[in-house]
């Protein structure tokens, strides 16, 4: 038997290319299905299977907004692109964020349009994965408020979260998260910790790059009282808090080598021993380790210990960086934009489309935490109701470079302006880090020392 074609809707009120869509994705063997009315749509989507559902945002009887809601609520399982003739970037911000898993503007091309369907098709394979095309929402776990969900839109990520889910179902796996800083490596362990059987119990986590040695023990291990000077009260380790939970070691590749050793030790024992005690305390708890750092590379250099890292590395999970993942971007500033202008108690803004074209072009070194600033920022910088890539220092920057990269016959003094104010706002981001700052504006260490000097400008 042949398998059952992709069916899409395509609901639009304008006839001639109502058919021209139509009439090209039954070329391209697609089963097609056509309304020109958000009515004539839901009797369609009441008695045939949809797979993808192709809205124009404009439409007669209701907007193609409240369709799409309506959409979600009644056939979540279908897809939803999003078409706009009117450059509407807040329309297509707010179909993102209520589960459109794509959008393109009119007048496109087919093959355009072709490449946005074939991005949708991907997440039908996916349905069991994630309820959400758009948004996965740690719902498990009461208190997790919209800053700490996750935006899945793009297959890699959604191959993280499906490992996510299934290594959930085991109790004690100990679990690897690699991935750059930014990324998202401490969400993907809480929704380890809330989808498990561990989930009515704690969930710590302890960054162990910021832990000083001579601290280690009683961090980890806990002391009682007069085990050493300023030990007034008895106080739980990591392992005892989280005793039947869940303890997440961010930055485990920042450890020294001796203190990998004693966690080891905790690790295999499960039993732990509060400084100025010989009592024995057996602790039952899941480990999530994360690292930004190249393991092997470090095992190489004799910086970790080897028989650490097969102890932690039973399951590893990727986190990929936002750079493999643009299609996330447009869903997730839509995201952020509504989560910040909440938290900041003012209406959301306008957003001007080159905005999200810019940040599909930049390469997020600080991934997701730098989105999330980035708009926080912006918003607090705008005092209008429109953002503007004027209140995005990074995009600025990266749109500077290339008009002066373009520039044929440039005039010596506004070159010189541009790029020192170029430079002294990537400097500024970077928090006067200045192989940061490099980065940011695309250029070499060394060259950007040389145009500091040139220009007079000092960190």
């Amino acid at each position: 038997m042949s398998p059952r074609k992709t069916s899409i809707l395509v609901l639009d009120d304008e006839p001639q290319l109502l058919d021209e869509i139509c009439e090209f994705l039954q070329s391209m063997n697609f089963k097609t299905l056509k309304a020109a009315t958000p009515g004539e749509a839901f009797k369609i989507l009441s008695r045939e299977p949809v797979d993808i559902a192709i809205l124009d945002i404009r439409l007669p009887e209701m907007n193609g907004l409240d369709f799409l809601k309506e959409l979600r609520r009644m056939y979540p399982e279908v897809q939803a692109i999003m078409m706009s003739g009117h450059g509407d970037m807040n329309s297509v911000i707010e179909a993102l964020r209520s589960g459109a898993v794509d959008y393109f503007q009119k007048p496109f091309s087919l093959n355009e349009m072709l490449q946005t369907i074939e991005k949708a098709r991907k997440y039908l394979s996916r349905r069991t994965t994630v309820d959400d095309p758009g948004h996965f929402l740690q719902h498990a776990k009461s208190g997790i408020g919209t800053s700490s969900s996750m935006v899945v839109v793009s297959a890699a990520m959604k191959g993280a979260v499906e490992q996510m889910r299934l290594v959930a179902r085991s109790k004690d796996t100990t679990v690897l998260i690699t991935g750059e800083s930014g990324t998202g490596k401490e969400l993907i362990a809480q929704g380890i910790h809330y989808l498990s059987p561990r989930k009515d119990k704690p969930f710590h986590a302890v960054n162990c790059s910021t832990i000083p040695d001579e601290l280690f023990e009683s961090e980890f291990f806990g002391f009682k009282k007069g085990a050493f000077t300023g030990a007034n009260a008895d106080k739980a380790g990591w392992f005892e808090a989280a005793d039947g939970g869940t303890l997440f070691l961010d930055e485990i590749g920042d450890l020294k080598p001796n203190l990998q050793a004693k966690l080891l030790r905790i690790m295999e024992d499960r039993q732990v021993s509060r400084l100025g005690s010989t009592a024995m305390k057996k602790i039952d708890v899941r480990i999530v380790a994360a690292t930004n750092q190249d393991l092997e590379k470090l095992i190489r250099e004799n910086r970790f210990r080897q028989d650490l890292y097969h102890r932690i590395n039973t399951f590893v999970i990727n986190v990929p960086p936002l750079r493999r993942r643009l299609e996330s971007i447009p869903h997730l500033f839509a995201h952020y934009l509504d989560h910040y202008s909440k938290q900041l108690g003012r209406p959301q803004p306008g957003v001007e489309k080159e905005i999200i074209t810019a940040m599909q072009q930049y390469d997020f070194p600080g991934n997701v935490r730098e989105l999330k600033h980035m708009i926080e920022r912006a918003l607090i910088l705008c005092e209008g109701d429109v953002l503007a890539i004027r209140h995005f220092d990074h995009l600025k920057i990266k749109t500077l470079n290339s008009a002066v990269d373009k520039a044929p016959q440039p005039v010596t003094d506004t070159l010189d302006n541009i790029t020192k104010a170029s430079i002294e706002a990537a400097l500024r981001e970077a928090g006067n880090n200045k192989s940061q700052a490099a980065r940011v504006l695309n250029i070499s260490r060394q060259a950007l020392d040389r145009k500091m000097e040139k220009l007079g400008i000092k960190k």
